[in-house]
């Protein structure tokens, strides 16, 4: 198949890493992909260091000037290759390629809402996913609900796609656990609570600060250790230091900055929280923590209640009931055991080939519909 697919996002978020993933494996797959994005932006720059085919237009712009050489570049692109599919990933675009769709260049469009808002029901809204969109994609069962109940999109149009990771690269990794204890300086005895993720106020990490300081207090707790596996964004690394000061626990915290191995490090933790106060709808680190065989507990944001059960999940930004849970999987290792087995059955449908293997039943389903 000749794919396009659409990422008009600037930064490498989970939106753009689940496009991204997706036409990766496509290709791997011996598919036609070409990658349509935004120049100048850290989706073009992580997609040429994947080896994926990458056109640039400048497909957020307002500026009618730039309206139309970005519609002119699209139509040259549809001439000149042709595509079965053209899958957009942000709603930006969607109309545009929806008018071509229309216009019956001969692709099918599928549109891909890996986002947390919930789109607008209007008439408009609903024409273009219910009668241009040849298929609708959603990442989680709330985006879903929206869509059939609100929308009224029909249910043979809509697919749920959680994505999917690299079970062969993300997975438990022994010599790695041990290289990555030893140099943080955390020993055998200690509980390593971790989370993964860039420093930003929706990530959470002032919250899990907070709880690991309520868990401390306890003396039966007094070997936890806090493991922030990210560097920063939008928080500075200075007001990192500062909660952990506040809150009495940089003795006991390690910061890794970007980690070189991503799996050595998650496989160093003994627990690991997603403690984000919203989104979360593609949920990248919770299925490599899952991957990697670590326990996992979270807030009940975005896909997180599709993913684990209702005794994993705490309510967002609720710093005490994060505290009890952390409380509760650190004195019950039944809980331990019964988490990875939920887990494990969890990722035995979330690899990179599951992923693959579904986006392709979608498409190859929607070529075969009548246009």
């Amino acid at each position: 198949m000749r794919i396009f697919q659409v990422i008009n996002v600037r930064w490498f978020n989970a939106t753009s890493w689940y496009a991204l993933y997706l036409s990766k494996l496509l290709q791997d797959a011996g598919h036609d992909v070409l990658v349509i994005t935004v120049p100048d932006t850290e989706t073009e720059e992580k997609a040429l260091e994947m080896g994926l085919n990458v056109e640039t237009i400048d497909l957020n712009s307002t500026h009618p000037i730039k309206l139309v050489k970005a519609c002119a570049r699209v139509l040259s692109l549809v001439r000149k290759h042709k595509p079965d599919i053209v899958n957009c990933h942000r709603g930006e675009a969607f109309f545009w390629w929806g008018f071509l769709r229309k216009a019956g260049l001969g692709f099918k469009l599928v549109r891909t809402r890996g986002d947390q808002r919930l789109p607008r029901n209007d008439i408009l809204n609903r024409y273009l996913h219910s009668n241009i969109a040849d298929a609708v994609v959603v990442t989680n069962k709330r985006m879903a609900e929206h869509f059939l109940k609100k929308m009224e999109l029909a249910e043979n149009r809509l697919w749920l796609i959680h994505g999917g990771v690299d079970t062969d690269k993300f997975k438990f990794n022994q010599q790695g656990r041990n290289e990555i204890r030893k140099k943080y300086g955390f020993t055998d005895d200690q509980i390593v609570v971790g989370l993964l993720g860039r420093f930003d106020r929706v990530k959470g990490q002032h919250e899990l600060i907070k709880a690991i300081a309520k868990v401390r207090q306890n003396s039966e707790n007094d070997n936890i250790k806090l493991f922030l596996m990210g560097f920063p964004t939008a928080t500075s690394r200075h007001e990192i230091d500062s909660w952990l000061n506040e809150n009495n626990i940089a003795d006991i915290t390690e910061i890794s900055g970007k980690c070189e191995n991503i799996s050595a490090c998650i496989s160093a933790i003994d627990i690991g929280v997603i403690a984000s106060l919203w989104s979360e709808t593609i949920a990248r680190a919770a299925l490599e923590i899952m991957a990697c065989q670590r326990p996992l507990i979270s807030t009940s944001v975005g896909v997180m209640p599709d993913l684990l059960p209702e005794e994993a999940l705490v309510e967002p930004q609720n710093v005490s009931a994060m505290a009890l849970k952390l409380k509760e999987v650190i004195s019950r290792p039944e809980m331990k055991k019964e988490l990875l087995e939920t887990h494990a059955k969890t990722m035995s449908q979330l690899s990179g080939s599951d992923f693959l293997k579904r986006t392709l039943t979608l498409y190859q389903g929607t070529l075969t519909k009548n246009s």
